[in-house]
């Protein structure tokens, strides 16, 4: 894609939400009734999509009361790991930005096989193939400027460029996972690698504890230029924000905001409720009222955004990305700090 994003966004309301019930069946909504009880949900999403994506969820099951444990993806895993060593580990669904963490605890054999999911729709390399966890919408990283800066860069070797020095910001890849991803991918792309990143640093980039301490410094003009996931970006330029999403010309990087079951969930019905919900017709549909595009290529994009099939990303292999994701951060770390 040659051009940035439309920085057009939809407003969440409740009347969405509430109409998904009332479009359903009567012997559906009987069944969904009979899903019940506490669910718990650790999530890397920002408060307001974590709020709405329940609130349209007790929609279709009312009847499930969902308890949140919200924070960066490297913290919700941190408290859950320290949570299975303790051996009383509390979350039912993992909703976190990467696929990587998943894979982690896949291996550690901390994953359900969700057989009762229907992906039919749903591109096979958005899932595991053991269907341990499912990506659940497609959220990109690009470059976020400033509108009053004076250099705009187009391309991800701009941020080298010293009109910018001490002008960038970017979250940390030891506390967001679409920021673990990005560097990984930065790593392994021949024309980046590592010296683009240690020129990040020699240009007075600045890295912080997630995308919203990014957005938060660009808006206010404390910073010209940033590193950001497209939805942030967009959400505040349709509230008057004076940013805008850039796409950079080598290619963007993403996630899917993938979601599991733990094997010792205390609610195995609605946590497969919850699930299914995310990748269903009616969630997928759902995610687009919040800025996101759906990974079901029959799922219209929001209003004003490109198709999913003419975006352009930086080639990302996951296999490398996993095997080199701990030391990446060790990396990371010993540039930047932290």
């Amino acid at each position: 894609m040659s051009t940035p994003f439309s920085s057009r966004r939809r407003v969440l309301g409740l009347a969405p939400a509430a109409g998904l019930a009332a479009l359903l069946p009567h012997g559906l909504l009987h069944a969904q009734a009979a899903v019940s009880g506490n669910l718990s949900l650790y999530t890397s999403q920002p408060d307001r999509d974590a709020r709405g994506t329940i609130e349209a969820f007790n929609a279709l099951y009312p009847n499930v009361k969902v308890n949140v444990f919200r924070s960066g993806t490297t913290e919700v895993l941190n408290r859950l790991r320290t949570e299975i060593a303790a051996g009383s580990p509390r979350a039912d669904v993992l909703l976190i930005a990467d696929a990587i963490s998943m894979e982690s605890l896949k291996a550690d054999g901390r994953l359900l096989r969700m057989t009762h999911l229907n992906t039919q729709q749903i591109p096979a390399r958005y899932f595991d193939n053991e269907r341990t966890y499912i990506g659940t919408k497609l959220i990109s990283t690009g470059i976020v400027v400033n509108t009053k800066a004076p250099f705009k860069p187009k391309s991800w070797k701009d941020l080298l460029n010293p009109a910018l020095k001490g002008q960038i910001v970017m979250p940390s890849p030891l506390y967001s996972g679409a920021a673990a991803i990005t560097v990984g991918a930065w790593s392994r792309t021949p024309d980046l690698g590592w010296p683009f990143i240690e020129g990040l640093k020699t240009n007075k980039a600045i890295a912080v504890k997630g995308n919203g301490a990014v957005l938060q410094q660009v808006a206010t003009g404390e910073k010209m230029v940033g590193v950001l996931v497209d939805f942030m970006a967009f959400n505040a330029a349709a509230k008057g924000s004076p940013v805008e999403f850039i796409t950079p010309k080598e290619g963007l990087t993403y996630v899917t905001e993938p979601a599991a079951i733990l094997n010792t969930t205390s609610n195995l019905p609605a946590a497969q409720a919850f699930v299914s919900f995310l990748v269903s017709p009616q969630g997928q549909k759902f995610s687009t009222t919040l800025g996101y595009f759906p990974l079901q290529g029959n799922i219209t994009p929001p209003a004003g955004y490109p198709k999913v099939e003419s975006l352009r990303f930086l080639p990302m292999d996951a296999d490398a990305l996993l095997k080199g994701a701990e030391v990446d951060r060790k990396r990371f770390s010993d540039i930047f700090g932290g």
